[in-house]
């Protein structure tokens, strides 16, 4: 017997050490960090009880009559429990099916965690979509990611920046330093896409501050000036780049790719995935070319981030 209730600032704790101990879960799952911006979503999170334990969580928002699992989060979906079974999970739908009818709900979207999140195979989620919701795939998005086992050499183009950036003089140094990097990151956005961050610079802040195991900001700087950077959010498998950015100075000296150089090869050479974050937009048709031929010269290839939409 499946038992679903809504999330409470209560189960907090709980919750957390969930997260903690699941075989798929990330500390983009944790509440501290879900709910920085809690002011944008009407969070509407579940929790799946077999019997008396807590069994699985399900990150999620209300939207209307649309549940999102997660809009506010890059991946959401499932977490589930190391003795989660494929057909516990299908029950698991079933039970949160019936609840999400009788909540009002009509839709529902679903972003999946990606497979390299996973500490254990954890695609128990995509069977029951197909086999209990016959959800739709609506969106995929392209992701570059690098396996430590099976490392690409740079490509020629990397290589060049990489030799500018030396013959510059350039240096880098992790920092906290994040209105600097947010600027610069800013000013790229603005200028290119007439768009600001996702994040601002307030809650790059906060969220540095409550997870500094978790999100490192790099910076390269000519001389005392920071000229571009990244930063990186640090999970049990992955190391994903939130951000990178460089000013027009950064990018005719080739500073992201000293510093890429330096943290593939150096810093985080023992990192089982390091992923460079989708190269996508709008409804993942569009390819920013430019952007994944940068990730794939530093040896990234694909891993697809996907979402399904499904109705009740």
């Amino acid at each position: 017997m499946y038992e679903v209730r809504r999330f409470t600032p209560a189960d907090a704790e709980l919750w957390n050490k969930f997260v903690a101990e699941s075989k798929n879960g990330t500390f983009l799952f944790i509440r501290r960090f879900m709910d920085y911006h809690q002011d944008r979503f009407e969070d509407h999170s579940l929790m799946v009880y077999h019997g008396q334990r807590l069994y699985a969580l399900m990150p999620a928002n209300r939207r209307g009559d649309m549940l999102v699992s997660h809009g506010g989060l890059t991946y959401g979906g499932l977490v589930m429990s190391r003795q989660c079974t494929a057909k516990g999970v299908i029950e698991t739908f079933e039970a949160v099916n019936d609840y999400l009818r009788s909540a009002g709900f009509r839709r529902v979207v679903y972003k999946a965690i990606p497979h390299i999140y996973h500490q254990l195979p954890a695609e128990e989620d995509l069977y029951a979509l197909a086999a209990v919701c016959h959800a739709r795939l609506a969106v995929r998005d392209i992701s570059s990611a690098i396996v430590s086992d099976h490392r690409q050499k740079f490509t020629e183009s990397r290589r060049s920046g990489l030799r500018k950036a030396l013959k510059a003089g350039l240096r880098m140094a992790e920092s906290a330093d994040t209105d600097a990097f947010w600027n610069i990151l800013n000013d790229n956005l603005t200028a290119r896409y007439g768009v600001h961050p996702v994040h601002t610079a307030s809650e790059l802040k906060l969220l540095h501050s409550r997870f500094p195991d978790n999100i490192k900001l790099w910076l390269v700087y000519d001389g005392e000036t920071p000229v571009g950077g990244t930063l990186l959010f640090l999970t049990p498998r992955v190391l994903h780049t939130q951000y990178i950015s460089a000013n027009s100075y950064g990018k005719q000296h080739g500073a992201l790719d000293l510093l890429f150089d330096h943290l593939i090869n150096h810093v985080y050479a023992d990192y089982p995935v390091i992923d460079f974050g989708k190269s996508t937009v709008g409804d993942s048709a569009d390819l920013n070319e430019q952007l994944i031929f940068q990730k794939e010269g530093f040896g990234g290839r694909a891993v697809c981030y996907d979402t399904y939409e499904y109705t009740l």
